[in-house]
């Protein structure tokens, strides 16, 4: 590819991500935008017709003069990829320009931890899904992978998973999947899908908390999203909340995530029931293992179980208290709880309302507002795809 090739393919892609952003616009609008001649941007445009990527939409409103001819991306003609890897699965999801899925999301059981063999087992995966829409990979503009732990997306690089690679995480997938990759924090992730999808569209100071194995957090500050110094910020889970506590995976001993996560209420759990607790969940353990998950825990409440109901009720209650401390230092209007264990809805937002009320200033409290997204099961897909929409899609 020439010079001049390359200049007129990254323009017309530069084009179709504008598209993207905006929905439909004049020649006049892209002409402007990109500061090019009113012929080359209309040469552009009919270039991008003839490969069906844009169609015309008709005439737009006149302002002075001829109506100008308006101009969009044709329906499925450019895709986002989302990959979201948690400790124990990957869940892969195909997006058009649209925001639809449309390729349901897929997922696969994985254990997260320094196995670069994972990297390939992840692209056979994700290439799979692509493979079975039968899309060119040439029509994807970006990746978006969500991973937890401590993650600098500046440089794409993980240094809690994946780490032990002389590039960067996102270089690694880059060079495999041969697509741009953007590589993300999965709880800061979320709170992006929260703020552009979700609960969180209106708010400019908002907590997403996300509640599954572990605890995470995403932070959108004054607008927008709050990375830190090092783009480490929101490691809520590592707060000491017990003095002498258990020692967390981060170290130190005490943090939140040792007696108020997923992987707490699963620890819990296993040893009252193997000292004969009365409970539905005692079929998912044997004397040697234990296969309960938090979705387990949360399905058993849902159905009326009382042993998995005052599991949960510990859990919000000291969850509780770690969110007085976000309310007193941060003084967000909405704090949204998201991941698996939030869809025990209010067997785990009454205990930690109870909480609030012993350990936080009355003002702080009640102007601030506690929901549960709605983003369902894919919200972690959403998220890998919110990434890529703010780093590539919404800046030109």
């Amino acid at each position: 590819m020439t010079g001049i090739d390359k200049k007129k393919f990254l323009t017309k892609k530069r084009i179709i991500k504008y598209l993207y952003r905006h929905g439909s616009l004049s020649g006049t609008d892209i002409a402007q935008a990109f500061n090019l001649s009113s012929p080359t941007t209309h040469s552009y445009i009919n270039e991008l017709i003839e490969e069906k990527l844009v169609e015309s939409r008709g005439k737009g409103e006149s302002i002075g003069g001829r109506r100008p001819n308006i101009y969009g991306l044709v329906k499925n003609s450019v895709y986002l990829l989302g990959i979201d890897l948690g400790r124990k699965r990957v869940s892969v999801a195909l997006y058009n320009n649209e925001l639809q899925n449309i390729s349901g999301t897929k997922t696969r059981k994985i254990k997260l931890g320094n196995d670069l063999g994972l990297i390939d087992d992840i692209c056979a995966f994700s290439s799979e899904v692509i493979h079975e829409i039968g899309i060119s990979k040439e029509k994807i503009l970006g990746v978006g992978i969500n991973i937890p732990g401590l993650v600098d997306s500046d440089s794409g690089i993980s240094f809690t998973y994946l780490s032990s690679t002389d590039k960067s995480l996102q270089h690694t997938f880059e060079d495999k999947l041969n697509l741009p990759v953007y590589i993300e924090n999965d709880s800061k992730a979320r709170a992006l899908a929260e703020w552009r999808l979700g609960l969180a569209s209106h708010s400019k100071n908002a907590l997403v908390i996300q509640l599954d194995w572990g605890v995470g957090m995403g932070m959108i500050l004054n607008g927008k999203l709050y990375k830190g110094n090092s783009g480490l910020a929101g490691e809520f889970s590592h707060i000491l909340i017990e003095e002498d506590g258990e020692l967390c995976i981060c170290g130190k001993c005490g943090c939140l995530e040792t007696i108020a996560s997923g992987m707490a209420m699963v620890k819990q759990a296993t040893l009252e029931l193997k000292n004969n607790a009365k409970s539905v969940l005692h079929r998912f353990v044997t004397d040697t293992e234990s296969q309960i998950s938090p979705e387990d825990i949360v399905n058993a409440a849902r159905e009326g179980d009382q042993f998995a109901i005052n599991l949960i009720n510990n859990m919000g209650q000291k969850l509780g208290k770690g969110i007085s401390y976000l309310l007193q230092i941060l003084n967000p209007e909405l704090i949204i709880l998201g991941g698996t264990v939030s869809r025990a809805n209010e067997y785990l937002l009454t205990p930690i309302k109870q909480s609030l009320l012993t350990y936080c200033i009355p003002k702080l409290r009640e102007d601030t507002r506690l929901m549960v997204s709605e983003l369902g099961k894919d919200a972690g897909v959403l998220g890998a795809i919110s990434v890529v929409l703010e780093r590539s899609i919404y800046t030109r």
